[in-house]
Order: structure tokens, then sequence, then C-alpha cells
């Protein structure tokens, strides 16, 4: 990858917050970023290679990132989110139960035999699309409150049990691989804590904020980077290593200023590159030779909004509803380990990204009316803003 190349990229992931400020329909980010790597990429004019090394790379890094932040975003420390967490808790759980039949029959009818994969898939939310398609909305109401136990429970457990369930023929591998990484990010929690309790980590956050040090940052990322090399050795996505760093960081209480930091180098650089990555790798023209793949990604969407969509019947508003079934983190992680490790069927990649896609453009088409759905919601209690 050139110099070139990297401007090209940095300047044409300029529309995902263009289109995300326009008035007309309030686009998440990623969906920009996405469309102008299918433009250049595989689908289109091919101008970006996403098999280069420093591309795939960079885009690596930039995921692990996404998810340390969409992690470090799990409410963990607010007690006015917690009220909320019994509901979230049983819908998220609800849907588990609801997924698994609905995958058989997708399973059975495209006769790929992945029911446990898809299962995970319709399960599975992203907090790192969700929350920030919904700025603006309160977190106070009671819409909210109850969302985000539950999309923050359906991304842990799915980032837990993809690589159980994508390999079974080394279902013990993966087991021991997302042990090992969710036990390095209890250390990594342990260790803050310590640190923490001594007053240590504040005379480090004191000096470096001082002498303009960056040590917390510079600590945060080697410590990701650590956890993602254990995902990475033992064929686990980075996505849990991402996630579990992101959420020791929340369960400690992010400094402000690490998590302005982080935001910069991911939102300014890295996460602009991974979804102008993955729009890249995504060739659907692979789709017009394997129609059946098309049926398939769009059922894969379609089912995972119906699953959701049923917990309107529990009381959760419509649009909140429809709107946790938006899913990116968990489908680019299958797609990815499911190519490296050779146990999808032609095209079935693609298909996964595409009913992700299919999530991802209900998101952006509901997330105007849960925004108004959560101004109007009425609050359970007061949230306390996160310290540090």
């Amino acid at each position: 990858m050139t110099f070139a190349q990297l401007a090209l990229v940095c300047a044409v992931a300029l529309l995902g917050p263009l289109l995300a400020v326009q008035r007309l329909a309030r686009l998440p980010v990623v969906v920009g970023e996405l469309a102008v790597g299918i433009a250049l990429g595989a689908t289109g004019f091919r101008v970006l290679d996403s098999t280069n090394s420093t591309f795939a790379f960079l885009a690596q890094v930039g995921f692990a990132l996404v998810m340390l932040v969409a992690g470090s975003h799990v409410p963990l420390r607010d007690p006015a989110l917690r009220a909320g967490a019994l509901r979230g808790v049983a819908r998220a759980v609800g849907i588990g139960a609801l997924s698994v039949p609905v995958a058989l029959v997708l399973a059975h009818l495209f006769g790929t035999g992945h029911t446990a994969l898809y299962a995970v898939l319709l399960t599975s939310s992203s907090a790192s699309l969700i929350m920030p398609a919904l700025a603006g909305a309160p977190l106070s109401s009671r819409a909210m409150v109850e969302m985000v136990p539950q999309i923050a429970l359906a991304d842990a457990v799915s980032i837990v049990l993809l690589p159980l369930v994508i390999d079974p023929r080394h279902v013990a591998r993966a087991a021991v691989g997302a042990v090992l990484v969710i036990a390095g990010g209890l250390v990594v929690f342990a260790l803050l804590r310590t640190l923490e309790r001594r007053g240590l980590r504040q005379r480090v956050h004191g000096v470096s904020e001082e002498n303009g040090l960056a040590v917390e940052l510079r600590s945060t990322l080697a410590l990701l980077f650590a956890l993602s090399a254990i995902a990475t050795v033992m064929h686990v996505s980075i996505m849990l290593a991402g996630f579990a760093m992101g959420l020791a960081l929340a369960g400690l209480g992010e400094p402000r200023r690490l998590s302005k930091q982080v935001f910069a180098l991911t939102e300014g650089f890295f996460a602009p590159i991974f979804f102008v990555w993955l729009g890249s790798s995504l060739n659907l023209r692979e789709l017009a030779q394997h129609p059946d793949a098309i049926g398939l990604g769009v059922a894969l969407g379609l089912s995972a909004a119906l699953v959701h969509g049923m917990m309107g019947f529990t009381g959760q508003p419509w649009p909140v509803a429809l709107v946790t079934s938006a899913q990116l983190g968990v489908p680019v992680a299958a797609a990815t380990l499911g190519t490296t490790l050779g146990v999808l069927h032609p095209a079935e990649n693609t298909a996964i990204l595409l009913g992700a896609l299919v999530t991802v453009a209900l998101t952006a088409a509901l997330s105007g009316r849960v925004v108004t759905v959560a101004r109007h919601g009425a609050p359970p209690q007061r949230v306390t803003p996160a310290t540090g």
C-alpha cells in the first residue's frame, strides 16, 4: 500500500461524516465509509486491494480499536442503566431462544448446515453501530435504559460464542483461545484497579498530562495489541480482544483524556480505514454467480429484524426493538474467520456481510424514530455521568 492510496482512503472516508450530518436522513458514519469501499474495491473500480497485507493489517488494527471503543462505552458503572438490566437481559435471552429455530430453518433451506453460526449472527447486536447512530438520544429514557444492557449482553455473548461455533472441528482450540483472551482482559482490569487504588494511575495521569507524554494511550495500545496477539495465535477474532480491553476500561472508569485520545485515533484514522477496507473486500460480483447467496444474505438480515422485532410484544417500542437487530462486528468476524479457516461455502462470507448491511440500512432508516421515542420516554432515574 502506498501513501497515495492511503491518502485516497482517508479522503474518500470523509463521505461517512458528510452523510451523517446531512438533514434528509441521519445515516451512520460507517455507511458512507462502506459505500466508498464497495465502489473502489472488488465490487467496483478495483482501485483498492483488500488483500494487500499492509492495508489488511491496518484494517485489523482499526477493528480492534473499534471494538475497544464499543466495549469502553458499555455503562458498567452507571446505576441508572443497571435499573433496566433485568428487562434488557431477559429480552436478549429471548432473542437468543427465538434465533435457534429460525437459524435451523435457514441452514436447512440453503443447505449450509451452519445452524449454530446463524443463531449467533441473528442474536448479535452492534453497540459500535447503534450508539453512534442514536447520537442525541437521552440515555435516561426507559427505552434506552432497557436497550443498552440488551445490546451489550448480545454483543458480549455473541463475541464469545462466535469462535466456538464457526469451526466445530476445532472448538477446543477456540474455547481455550477465548478463555485466554477473556482472562487477559480480567488481568488488565485487576492491574488497572490496583494502580487506581494505590494512587499510581492518577499520578501517571497527572505527569502525562503535564508533560504531554500520552503514557496512558501508549499503555492502552500495548495491552490491546498484546490481547490481539493472543487472539491471533489462537485463531480467535481480535474483536474479542478489543471488546475485552474496552470492558476492562469501562469497569474501572476510562479517564476523559484517554477516552478522547482513543476516540480521536480510532474515528480519525483507523476506523475509517477498517470500514473502507471492509467495503473493498466485499465482492458483490460473486452474488451474481451464486444467486442463492443473495437469498441467504437477505434472509439473514430480515430474520435478524424479525427475531429482534418480536420484543415489541414485550413492551419495547417497535423502532427500538428493530434497531437492536443492527449487527456489524460479529458478521465481519464470522466472514473473516470463516474464510481464513475455509469452513464457509462459496460466497457465503459475502452473504453474511450482505445480511449485516440489511440491518445497517434498517438502523439508518429507523434511527430518527428511536431518538424521538427516547426523548419522549420517562426517565426511571437520573443517569450518573462518567467520571475520570
